[in-house]
């Protein structure tokens, strides 16, 4: 076989690549004994970094969350994926915890309740989304329940009218205090004494 160059080379049968002929004898012999083709890639490597090619690259690397012995091709995969130790957040709280407790987490953690301001009604965290999309209280609901009942007449169904910001007010009222409190027992800590004394 002719090389680009126009030489004439022959095919070692060992490492399976393109050799000048002139140096056919002399690479061969080198080759088989310095040279080893890997088991598993088919790369040539030299005889004596052999164990060391298999160990940093084909050999199955322990997790350090799980401790399970996993191939390397895969490890990425494992850790980012699969691996029951791996973090992952609870998708209610945004708590960091192992994989393998989410589920026990988030059956707990979704069943917490929440209060809806927009209806004054309790709702359970994992049904958070299906009542923002439906809550009687909601902007996008009342835009056409509004306009077909007056607002003088919403009301409890007692013929007494709900009050839309009882809680906002009591929430507002309780900030505004605590702010003054604040400012005052600031005020009493910080004082400056008199240059004199």
């Amino acid at each position: 076989m002719a090389s680009e160059t126009g030489e004439i080379t022959i095919v070692c049968n060992h490492c399976d690549r393109d050799i000048p002929a002139p140096n056919i004898d002399l690479h061969r012999v080198h080759c088989a004994r310095n040279l080893e083709k890997c088991k598993i890639c088919g790369d040539m490597v030299p005889k004596k970094h052999a164990e060391e090619h298999f160990l940093n690259t084909h050999a199955p690397v322990p997790c350090s969350m799980c401790k399970e012995t996993i191939d390397r091709e895969v490890f990425n995969s494992h850790t980012e994926e699969i691996c029951p130790k791996r973090m992952v957040t609870c998708e209610f709280c945004e708590f960091p915890l192992p994989a393998v407790d989410l589920a026990e987490h988030q059956e707990v953690c979704g069943n917490r309740t929440q209060l809806c301001y927009q209806c004054n009604s309790y709702v359970r965290l994992r049904e958070t989304y299906n009542h923002e999309t439906k809550c009687p209280g909601s902007v996008l609901n009342n835009v056409e329940s509004s306009r077909r009942i007056p607002r003088a007449a919403e009301g409890d169904g007692n013929g007494r009218r709900r009050r839309d910001n009882g809680v906002s007010n009591k929430r507002l009222f309780f900030t505004i205090a605590i702010t003054g409190i604040a400012v005052l027992i600031g005020s009493l800590f910080f004082q400056r004494k008199p240059e004199g004394s």
